[in-house]
């Protein structure tokens, strides 16, 4: 479930801003390291699962300091990694990024890649973005928390039942859905998904 939604998260953000790709990282707080969870557009064949370090790259100041970014110009943004691009055989020209925060906790980071002029240039479109990502990142936290419900609860009934928890598992392989086309349609269903969002976050059992 959380595949599916990180995926449909990044299709979503990258219809809205006409970006060339987007992609969510999660913060893994044990190694302090940023994975690359989701991708659309370039790179996403190859990326998904690859880390690097947390505190390096504009991603990783955005994790560390919980704020959004955006940088019309990265040949002369500093913070910008440009070994980091490199190695994911796509380095951009502009960019945007917010925190994945749920309360007071950062779980990742949500970026779009070479968004259209007029997005890159506007700090209600960078508001948007960031409103997007709250929404995405309590959605997330949601999901999460009912799938270890559903698995403790599968669990404790194997252990009292002594039923095998084999078909308890969740599948991690859901299919990405297919990238939605940018422009205005695409924006459109970019803020039709917030209401999604919402709505999920609204249903019983969401915090």
């Amino acid at each position: 479930m959380e595949r599916e939604l990180l995926q449909s998260i990044v299709e979503t953000a990258r219809a809205i801003f006409g970006a060339q790709a987007s992609s969510i990282f999660l913060l893994d707080e044990e190694t302090d390291e940023l994975v690359f969870q989701a991708v659309s557009g370039r790179g996403e064949e190859f990326l998904v699962g690859t880390r690097f370090p947390a505190g390096r790259g504009i991603a990783g100041w955005v994790a560390v300091s919980g704020e959004p970014m955006i940088v019309d110009d990265l040949a002369r943004e500093e913070s910008f990694a440009r070994d980091l691009a490199e190695s994911t055989r796509y380095v951009p020209e502009s960019l945007m990024a917010a925190p994945l925060i749920h309360r007071t906790r950062v779980l990742g980071v949500l970026e779009v890649l070479d968004p259209v002029p007029q997005s890159r240039s506007s700090l209600g479109e960078l508001d948007l973005l960031a409103l997007f990502a709250r929404q995405a990142a309590a959605a997330l936290r949601v999901a999460v928390d009912r799938r270890d419900e559903t698995v403790a609860a599968a669990m404790a009934g194997a252990a009292a039942g002594g039923a095998a928890a084999g078909g308890a598992r969740l599948s991690a392989d859901g299919a990405p859905a297919a990238a939605g086309a940018l422009g205005a349609s695409g924006r459109a269903r970019g803020l039709e998904l917030l209401d999604a969002l919402r709505e999920l976050l609204e249903a019983p059992g969401g915090d």
